[in-house]
């Protein structure tokens, strides 16, 4: 048995054991291990046949069991259980061998790691995977980030596994370090808005055009054909048609408003602070899943505050509209997300190629839609480019669209519906469109209260105003 297995997974809750069935489908020998011996055995007596696997006990067994140098792909929990295989695996690793964290792990923690596995002579890798349970198994999109070497070592157990869009692996090696799991996080920051703005459009399709979740199911089914197209479109028309089985209506009536999260939304939020991005559109979704924890809270709200009185007249374009605001609020979203990883990309060295970004997406991952062409286009023409508005088709997108999109704003705010997405999306396109905003005021007061100085339009230099003294300016710069 000893060095059969081209590739090992340990970890088989249901996304390490597609993974390692995706991978077994494809010729590709793989050892299997997990912590709990018996989800081993359950998986070898459940799937053992679909391929050649090799079933392993004891993590000393798996390793004998992977022919060298190790390729060993790590699918547990982020955080604290990916630290704890890594150390029990590093005394039983030789120099060379490569451990593979294809989790959902914080970046931060996947450059530490690195570090840590680089000083005992182990690869690390940082692995982005997107497109759930059905793209593990079936093909998902792979973000690899870390040692090019070691990633020539996996690639083309990589490309047979991924999705595959117009003849081309969704697949595509992102960087050095973290920029996999970086890459991965901004995608799920997008995933968050794209999210947040369905599920606004929703709000209003229910409490202001006054439709069921049929009909609403029935309009995004038709949206899934035009510009809109995408899995997250497709997919929110099949859960509101889905029919609940003990009511015998829309399952999503009785279906608990509180999102859930595991945090990468938060992580996107975070860094982009970090880094000076406005990411309105991420931030606002993230801020409405918390919103949506306070149950009790609102409950008791809703019996105290007070809302607009509805206006009994709605505008016969809503349906339309929103599809356009929806949309227009879209691509703001991949604008701000783009461009975070832009900045990412300068700060860290990482040299993303964002077309690629573009282009893996495409296929297998959960934000798959098909204006992504149009994003990889505009990366191919225009490599350097700072924000996705500005290339021609979105401009123009957007700019046909704003009149929806402002009517949508208001027609919500008018009927108290919260909008946090729609409305800062618009507002972060009002504001980037503008070439002199109001900020000049904030640094006025900045110099008044704290002598923070502010620059001039009409010279060069750093200036402050002795406000609570004589009221001169003087330069600060020499």
């Amino acid at each position: 048995m000893a060095g059969q297995s081209r590739i090992g997974v340990t970890g088989l809750a249901v996304m390490g054991a597609n993974l390692a069935r995706n991978i077994a489908s494809r010729g590709v020998s793989v050892a299997v291990h997990n912590r709990t011996g018996s989800k081993t055995t359950e998986f070898m007596s459940e799937f053992g046949g679909e391929g050649d696997f090799t079933g392993t006990q004891s993590l000393q067994e798996f390793v004998d069991a992977l022919e060298t140098p190790r390729r060993i792909i790590v699918m547990v929990k982020a955080g604290k259980p990916v630290d704890g295989v890594i150390a029990d695996l590093t005394p039983l690793l030789d120099k060379g061998d490569i451990i593979i964290d294809a989790g959902n792990s914080h970046f931060p923690d996947t450059v530490r790691r690195t570090a840590e596995c680089e000083a005992n002579g182990i690869r690390f890798m940082g692995v982005g995977v997107s497109g759930g349970e059905e793209g593990a198994l079936l093909g998902p999109s792979i973000m690899p980030g870390g040692d090019p070497e070691a990633y020539a070592e996996v690639k083309d157990v990589f490309e047979a596994i991924a999705a595959v869009v117009d003849g081309t692996p969704c697949v595509v090696h992102v960087g050095p370090g973290g920029a996999g799991h970086y890459v991965k996080m901004v995608h799920n920051g997008i995933e968050y808005a794209d999210m947040q703005l369905i599920v606004e459009a929703y709000d209003l399709l229910t409490q202001v055009a006054g439709l069921d979740a049929h009909a609403i199911g029935k309009i995004f089914e038709e949206w899934n054909s035009g510009d809109l197209e995408s899995f997250l479109i497709e997919i929110t028309g099949k859960v509101l048609a889905k029919v609940d089985e003990k009511t015998g209506g829309p399952l999503v009536d009785v279906i608990v408003d509180q999102a859930g999260q595991k945090g990468t939304g938060t992580w996107t939020a975070i860094d982009a602070l970090g880094l000076g991005i406005p990411l309105t559109g991420i931030t606002e979704a993230v801020f409405a899943r918390g919103l949506s924890a306070l149950r009790a809270e609102r409950a008791a709200a809703a019996k105290t505050l007070t809302g607009p009185t509805p206006a009994t007249k709605v505008d016969e374009r809503l349906v339309d509209d929103i599809r356009e605001a929806l949309y227009a609020s879209k691509v703001v979203a991949y604008a701000q997300g783009f461009a975070q990883m832009r900045a990412a990309s300068v700060q860290n060295g990482w040299d993303l190629k964002l077309g690629e970004m573009a282009t893996i997406w495409r296929g297998g991952c959960i934000i798959r839609a098909q204006f992504l062409n149009r994003i990889r286009d505009a990366y191919a023409e225009h490599p350097d480019l700072d924000n996705l508005l500005m290339v021609p088709y979105f401009t123009e997108a957007v700019a046909n669209a704003q009149d929806a999109w402002r009517r949508v704003v208001v027609t919500a705010t008018e009927q108290g519906v919260a909008i946090p997405a729609f409305s800062s999306s618009l507002s972060y396109y009002d504001g980037y469109r503008r070439e002199r905003g109001p900020a000049n005021l904030i640094q006025g007061l900045r110099d008044f209260f704290g002598a923070h100085t502010y620059q001039r339009t009409d010279a060069e230099g750093a200036f402050h105003t002795r406000w609570a003294q004589d009221g001169t300016e003087v330069r600060t710069d020499g």
